[in-house]
């Protein structure tokens, strides 16, 4: 370097270039944990008020996926750029600690032995398995730099919560708005327990599809149909479940169809009078005869006989009955489908469901004793086939519920179960105002998808055969089976929950006579002898709670909350029974907003998983390139729709985040000798630097609104582009030259390092949510003599007043006109460096012909045009005199623009040709405006 180079203010900084996140960050957590960051944050804000997101709890097993990543970053976004924008939010995060999947790791790890052993101590291992989980959980979110209360998070394993939730149940029976009664509920015949709505999940299976017909014998026949002979009459009826035909008791007709009796071969069928063609033909009738026809209604009451049972199958009514397929006669099993359970209770008829928990039929049922369902289901046609009721059968494709814990098929199965009814107390109706009046839904189709499930759905099936959750607080009567939960004692229950140490436990260690009061008759029979009920609450009533159990709990949060966010598939999960629950017993919802985001798919748009091998981990993409790249990949994606994932995705975010970083290390780097006393007013800035400052401005406002409107994305291409384009293509291109060559401590100079640490400060604050650990690193280099004196980036206060940063409009607009010209100059110039006639467009001379408007506001601009366009020689002419094929740019009109090589020599110091060098004998090399500095006091102290 020659001495003339040494004289340059050089950048000087020891932020580093090479990020080395994966190696840094871990020590980033160790600091925010020892001053406790996340406090400290949400103590410097709240002027503006408070702000709380409610976290939905992720249940505790397993490592965290791509999904977890997505959703605790998206909180931890919100939450900071909350507080930062002066709205005080403390994230408390929680785990959902009950249920099956715990549960049954537990059973896989005892075998046989889980059996012998008392429910309590089942309880403690699943307590135990669950604790592990979530200290594995909780360094896993940690280390994707999310900041909350991780120290005193909320379970809802904890006493108290487990208190809270029974209580809610409590309420909801002093309300009457719980039953205990035998209904069909989808049953889980692998995990031997009912299922709600929310924990079936569809997919594709192949049933039997059997067509069946049921003799006629009812002499009632003749009075619609002279010609039936009921002798040789039969109903026809079709069916994908064979297995639910030793439960039918009746078959049901719609009231306003038309059913017609047709001669067949040697028999006569009773059937749907729209469905005859499609079913003559399936059935190989060659030419039926009809007999007759007559209505659903005029058939009524007409006696069917079961096909290999000795029992009467009536023929009942229903409106569920439909023409979309089958035969339009229905076979009927009150114990295993909704609308035929509601028709049995119409019609008196048995509620007849002869399972175990396992889906084996019991040693009562003749011909399949023993089987499961789905093993009854070839016995039960070949038992059709024997006694010649068969008439067709086939395989059907369809889509077909799952249990959404062990994925295998379950059963619509009659059972003993408690429910919350959706009709008492307007539970309901009043769950439907709500959503379509009362609560933001983020995106809005969330509003409807919701509403149709409330709407449509039935009573809450909330009771669980199984041990680890919170119990059902009901006492059973030994000898009639009825229930008695009085609210005044289960409220007692709940405070000797919340005073155990393992919370209701108590309920499984305390004997029944210190459970059941003294002296309880049963209401019902008289009766004394109690037992405790074993069923457990669903544990989407559990999570459901969360609002009585954290937000009404904790000091730190308040209810309603402001937001829940979580994925789209909770809004028949957390979303719906926070919402019954709450509605139930508080008569609103828990919150005012709803955020939902789509699922991580691979960049192919499939869903990932390990048998397709396209899985990619959090913790793989931290350990290789740092939890900053998962953070700005979280922010860069519409959450809305699925969101897409692959290493191409991941190498373009390291790019991008390479290009923020550098922008950031070039604008510290140019700061190192600013102090406060340095900085100019905003207005006595250099027209430039003005216009830098108002473009900074308009980002940051961008930025914090669409922090506010949940539009992350926007954020990120905000960042991105102000970073790439505005500052590092233009603003700092062309600052270059200042913060280099100009004297250290003149105006030019400082005037453009009060505009860099105006940018830098609003950067700070526009990263700090998503680049957490950048920005806090960033806080840590800047020069001391800017420093602001906090221990985190976090406690940054909002930068409310943003206009002395800001231009008239018409003056923003004569700035973007200059861009324009800028444009077009580097156009002008292409073809000379293309040519070689040029290698830098400081090598050039550029000629500015301009209509008078487009010359005028160019000058009024009172800046150098020369340096903007960064070319040695500039000058400004009228249109007019544009020489014959000057330049002319399609993107700016009025203009023409004439290219040449530079004139004179090049400036050994700022390399600027100059045709005045030597204007100082001792420095015969340099342009006047080097000279002068090297010459002036400022040169001594460089």
């Amino acid at each position: 370097m020659s001495d003339y180079k040494k004289t340059l203010h050089l950048p000087k900084t020891s932020f580093p270039m090479k990020a080395d996140l994966a190696r840094r960050e871990p020590d980033a957590i160790k600091k925010w944990d020892a001053i406790n960051a996340a406090e400290l944050m949400a103590a410097a804000s709240g002027a503006k008020g408070g702000y709380v997101l409610h976290d939905g709890p992720p249940y505790a097993n397993g490592h965290l996926h791509m999904g977890h990543a997505l959703n605790k970053i998206l909180k931890d976004i919100i939450v900071k750029s909350r507080n930062m924008a002066g709205y005080a939010s403390r994230y408390v995060p929680g785990w959902d600690c009950h249920g099956l999947p715990i549960e049954h790791k537990v059973e896989q790890e005892l075998k046989e032995k889980k059996k012998t052993l008392p429910a309590h101590v089942v309880r403690r291992l699943c307590r135990e398995y669950a604790a592990k989980w979530i200290d594995i959980q909780r360094k896993e979110f940690k280390r994707l730099g999310v900041l909350g209360l991780w120290e005193n998070p909320y379970m809802s394993m904890k006493p108290a919560y487990e208190a809270a939730t029974a209580r809610e149940l409590a309420r909801f029976v002093a309300g009457g708005g719980v039953m205990r009664a035998k209904k069909p509920i989808y049953w889980c015949c692998s995990c031997h327990t009912a299922l709600a709505e929310a924990e079936v999940e569809y997919y594709d299976h192949t049933s039997p599809s059997i067509y069946v017909r049921f003799a006629l014998p009812d002499a009632g026949l003749r009075a619609l149909f002279p010609q039936a002979d009921p002798s040789r009459a039969f109903v026809a009826i079709w069916t994908t479940t064979p297995w639910t035909l030793p439960d039918n008791m009746a078959v049901c007709l719609h009231p306003d169809f038309d059913y017609v009796l047709v001669q067949a071969g040697d028999a006569q069928y009773l059937l749907a009078a729209e469905l005859l063609e499609a079913c003559a033909a399936r059935f190989g009738w060659s030419e039926p005869t009809v007999l007759g026809r007559a209505t659903g209604a005029q058939l009524e009451g007409l006696k069917a006989r079961h096909p290999f049972y000795d029992r009467e199958s009536p023929l009942v009514l229903g409106k569920h009955v439909t023409l979309d397929a089958g035969t339009g006669c229905v076979h009927t099993a009150p114990g295993h489908g909704r609308e035929d359970y509601e028709v049995g209770l119409a019609y008196g008829l048995e509620i007849l469901s002869p399972l175990d928990d396992a889906g084996r039929f019991l040693p009562t049922v003749p011909f399949f004793a023993g089987l499961t369902v789905f093993e009854a289901n070839p016995k039960v046609i070949e038992k059709l086939e024997e006694v010649g009721a068969l008439l067709h059968q086939g395989r059907i494709k369809h889509s077909y519920p799952h249990c959404w814990r062990c994925k295998e098929p379950v059963i619509f199965r009659a059972t003993t179960q408690w429910f919350i009814s959706m009709e008492k107390n307007d539970l309901r109706a009043r769950a439907l105002k709500d959503i379509d009046e009362e609560v933001r839904w983020i995106p809005s189709w969330g509003r409807e998808r919701i509403h149709n499930m409330v709407e449509f759905r039935p009573d809450w099936c909330i009771s669980r055969q199984r041990q680890w959750g919170v119990p059902i607080l009901a006492l059973l009567c030994e000898d009639c089976g009825e229930a008695w939960n009085d609210p005044q004692w289960m409220e007692d229950i709940c405070d000797r929950f919340a005073a155990h140490p393992t919370g209701c436990d108590y309920w499984y260690e305390a004997d029944i006579k210190e459970i059941a009061p003294q002296g309880l008759t049963c209401p019902h029979c008289g009766g004394s002898h109690w037992k405790r009920e074993t069923d457990i609450l669903d544990v989407w009533f559990d999570s459901g709670t969360s609002f009585a159990a954290v937000l009404e709990q904790r000091p730190e949060l308040s209810f309603p909350a402001d937001l829940y966010l979580e994925g789209s598939d909770q809004h028949r999960g957390w979303f719906h029974s926070s919402l019954l629950v709450s509605e139930g017993n508080r008569g609103c919802p828990p919150y005012r907003s709803v955020l939902t985001h789509g699922y991580v798919v691979d960049g192919e748009g499939r869903k990932m998983s390990k048998s397709v091998g396209n899985i990619i981990a959090p913790q793989e993409l931290t350990e290789k390139y740092g939890a900053e790249i998962v953070r700005l990949w979280a922010s860069s994606v519409d959450y809305r729709e699925d969101i897409r994932l692959s290493d191409e995705i991941v190498g373009r975010l390291v790019d991008a985040y390479r290009r923020i970083r550098n922008t950031c290390r070039f604008i510290l780097g140019n700061l190192h000798d600013l102090t406060r006393e340095d900085l100019l007013p905003p207005a006595n800035l250099l027209p430039l630097d003005r216009f830098a400052l108002d473009t900074a401005a308009l980002t940051h406002q961008r930025v914090q609104q669409a922090y506010m409107d949940f539009d992350f994305h926007k954020v990120y291409h905000c960042l991105h582009n102000y970073c790439v384009t505005d500052l590092s293509a233009v603003y700092l291109d062309i600052l270059k030259d200042r913060l280099y060559a100009s004297a250290q401590t003149g105006p030019e100079r400082r005037s453009a390092q009060t505009a860099l640490w105006h940018i830098l400060r609003l950067l700070l604050r526009d990263m700090a949510p998503v680049l957490s650990f950048t920005a806090e690193e960033i806080l840590s280099h800047i020069p001391e003599g800017l420093r602001p004196p906090l221990a985190t980036v976090f406690a940054l206060p909002p930068v409310d007043d943003l206009a002395p940063f800001l231009l008239p409009e018409g003056t923003r607009d004569d700035w973007n006109v200059l861009l324009a010209v800028r444009g077009a100059v580097t156009r002008a110039i292409e073809p000379l460096r293309r040519d070689g006639a040029v290698g830098h467009a400081l090598d050039t001379r550029v000629t500015l012909y301009a209509a008078d408007e487009l010359r005028q506001r160019l000058e009024g601009l009172d800046t150098d045009l020369r340096a903007f366009c960064i070319v040695s020689q500039l000058s400004l002419q009228p249109l007019a005199a544009a020489p014959q094929g000057a330049y002319s740019d399609p993107e700016v009109a009025g203009l023409a623009i004439d290219v040449g090589k530079a004139l004179g020599a090049k400036c050994e110091r700022c390399w600027i040709y100059s045709t005045e060098l030597g204007s100082h004998k001792d420095h015969p090399t340099l342009c006047p405006r080097c000279t002068a500095v090297v010459v002036g006091p400022d040169a001594e102290r460089s």
